[in-house]
C-alpha cells in the first residue's frame, strides 16, 4: 500500500535508520569501553599502581578521565540529547552526594564529574577480572558487609572521615537500583548511618532523562528521544552533629523530600540544623 501522508512516511523511514544508527554507535561506544579500557590499564593504571605514592587517589583521577572520554563520545554520537550540568556540581567537595537512579549512565556521570570520588558497588564487580582490581584499588565500597566483604567495608568506612575532610566525595544511589517507573524508590538507610558516623555534610543531586539516552533493560543507546539530560543540585544538608545530631531516618526524609521537590524551607534548599 502506498503511503499517502508525507509525515507518516518520513517517520516510518526514519525509524529503521534510527535503529541502525543506534546499533552501530552503541558498538562504537562498547569498542571504546573495551579498547580504551585496555589501553588505560596498560598505559596509565599499571604504572600508577607501581609508581604512585597514593594509588587510590591516582586511580580515582584515571577513572574520572576515562569516563569523561566515554561520555564525550555519547554526546558526540547523540547530539539530539542536550546535556545540562549544574555548575554547582563541580564545586562539591568533602560531602556525601545523594542521587536518584534512573540509568546505568548515572554513576558514570558522577565519576566523570568528580576527580576524587568513591561509591558503593555490587559485590559481583569485585570478582570480575581487571575491573575488580580497579574498584578495589580505587577504594570503592562493597554493597554488603557479609563474608569476605565485611573487613573491606569496615576498613573503607573507618577511613571515610579523613577522606571526606581531605576533599573527597562519596556518591551514592540509596534506591539501590535503577527506577523504571519514573518515581523515587524507597531508600536504604545505610548511607545515612555512614553520614552520621563521619559527621558528613550531604548534597542532594537529581538526575533526569539519562534513561532516555540509555534505558534500563536496553542494549542500545537511543537516537529517537530529544529530551535533555539534566544533572542538578536540589539541596544540601549540613547538620550540627554536636549540638543537634540527627537520626539516619531524619537525614533520609530530608533527602527524599528534596528529590521529590517538596522541600523549600530554606533558600536554595540548604538546610542547617
Amino acid at each position: 500500500m502506498a503511503c499517502t501522508n508525507d509525515t507518516s512516511c518520513n517517520k516510518a523511514c526514519a525509524r529503521p535508520r534510527g535503529v541502525l544508527y543506534s546499533f552501530f554507535t552503541t558498538l562504537l561506544l562498547w569498542c571504546y569501553f573495551l579498547g580504551a579500557g585496555i589501553f588505560f590499564v596498560l598505559v596509565f593504571y599499571l604504572p600508577a599502581y607501581v609508581f604512585s605514592r597514593n594509588r587510590e587517589h591516582r586511580f580515582e583521577q584515571l577513572n574520572s578521565r576515562f569516563f569523561r572520554g566515554f561520555l564525550w563520545l555519547v554526546r558526540l554520537f547523540f547530539p539530539m540529547h542536550q546535556w545540562q550540568i549544574d555548575e554547582k556540581m563541580r564545586r562539591i567537595k568533602s560531602s556525601i552526594v545523594i542521587c536518584n537512579h534512573v540509568s546505568y549512565l548515572d554513576p558514570l556521570i558522577c565519576i566523570a564529574l568528580f576527580e576524587r570520588q568513591k561509591t558503593i558497588v555490587k559485590p559481583l564487580f569485585f570478582s570480575l577480572p581487571v575491573f575488580g582490581w580497579l574498584v578495589r584499588v580505587s577504594g570503592y565500597l562493597p554493597a554488603t558487609t557479609r563474608g569476605r566483604f565485611s573487613a573491606m567495608m569496615i576498613e573503607q568506612v573507618e577511613k571515610m572521615s579523613d577522606y571526606l575532610a581531605d576533599g573527597g566525595i562519596l556518591f551514592v544511589f540509596p534506591e539501590g537500583t535503577r527506577n523504571q517507573q519514573g518515581k523515587l524508590g524507597s531508600f536504604q538507610q545505610g548511607i545515612f548511618k555512614i553520614a552520621r558516623l563521619c559527621q558528613a555534610s550531604l548534597v542532594v543531586v537529581k538526575i533526569e532523562n539519562s534513561d532516555k539516552v540509555f534505558a534500563p533493560g536496553n542494549f542500545l543507546f537511543s537516537a529517537s528521544s530529544t529530551e535533555s539530560v539534566r544533572v542538578r543540585v536540589v539541596g544540601s544538608i549540613r547538620p550540627d552533629y554536636t549540638a543537634n545530631p540527627p537520626t539516619a531516618a531524619t537525614l533520609e526524609q530530608m533527602a527524599v523530600s528534596m528529590l521529590a521537590g517538596t522541600d523549600a524551607a530554606c533558600p536554595e534548599n540548604e538546610q542547617h540544623f
